[in-house]
């Protein structure tokens, strides 16, 4: 078998815009022809994959799947909302939401088999990038489970069974009536959905935030120029308002508008014959956080 220098790779890494590890691979695979080797990686949609990974994936759905007492949110981005109706996508984000419920992070999720392909996740997805001609990307998961109790999800701007926009999972511990923590679960979702907390409950608040807040609450208290005792009960009073906004127990329950999360919770406790607990959520919205042109 032919050396392949590093600088044959270098060169067909150049004209192909591949993986160093693929180029590689592909001038093995053909004695080191640099022409054959371009065509191999062609044929496996390496090449076209590879050109179009600098362009920026922000639409996309967030896929749902879940199972038990377990469920799990998926990621995945294409350049346009048009790509994220075909169907040929669709499928490709519900298999792997599925995947995703053994999956311990994303990595392994890419590093999945794919079913009926002979491929991985990761493998699936080049070729399908190659197909369809956009860029797209495996960006995040999120999986909650619960010994005892509901997993439950909610899709908002659904484009299909599971699928959507926005993607919310919230995780109850109870040994309530199934059905209603069921029913519960399914309204805290389209709550978190609609809401938007950062936090589950204040102790869960990163630390340094509050400390942000609290800092600028009191430069804004001071500028009434009033005393600092005063200041100071102005100050607590706003963080009160800070944490229903952003604290998912101490916001307002959108289901009626009227009453806080914990509060409902509380209600739905007696109802179900036991104690329910909240432990844990998870919202993910298309393309959050991704810089657009």
């Amino acid at each position: 078998m032919a050396e392949i220098s590093a600088a044959l790779v270098k060169e067909l890494r150049e004209k192909t815009g591949a993986g160093m590890m693929d180029c590689k691979k592909a001038l093995s695979e053909t004695g080191g022809d640099l022409e054959n080797a371009f065509d191999w990686l062609r044929k496996k949609g390496l090449a076209a994959a590879a050109k179009k990974a600098g362009r920026v994936a922000a639409e996309g759905l967030i896929g749902l799947a879940v199972e038990g007492t377990r469920g799990a949110l998926v990621e995945v981005n294409t350049e346009t909302d048009f790509v994220a109706r075909n169907e040929q996508f669709q499928s490709f984000v519900r298999e792997v939401t599925k995947l995703a419920l053994g999956a311990d992070s994303l990595d392994a999720l890419a590093g999945a088999a794919y079913p009926g392909e002979g491929k991985t996740v990761a493998e699936k997805l080049t070729q399908l990038i190659a197909t369809v001609g956009e860029n797209m990307t495996l960006r995040r998961m999120a999986r909650l489970s619960v010994s005892r109790g509901a997993v439950a999800g909610y899709v908002h701007n659904a484009q299909g069974p599971g699928l959507g926009r926005i993607g919310v999972l919230v995780a109850i511990e109870s040994a309530g009536d199934a059905a209603k923590l069921a029913a519960l679960g399914k309204q805290l979702a389209m709550h978190v959905a609609a809401a938007s907390p950062q936090a589950l409950d204040i102790k869960s608040i990163d630390p340094a935030a509050v400390e942000r807040e609290r800092a600028v609450l009191t430069e804004q208290a001071r500028a009434s120029g009033r005393p600092e005792e005063i200041i100071a009960k102005m100050v607590e009073g706003r963080l009160r308002k800070f944490y229903e906004e952003v604290v998912l127990l101490e916001q307002t329950y959108v289901i009626d508008n009227e009453s806080k999360v914990k509060a409902a919770v509380a209600a739905a406790s007696k109802e179900a014959g036991a104690a329910i607990e909240i432990v844990g959520f998870s919202r993910l919205a298309v393309g959050e956080g991704i810089q657009k042109e």
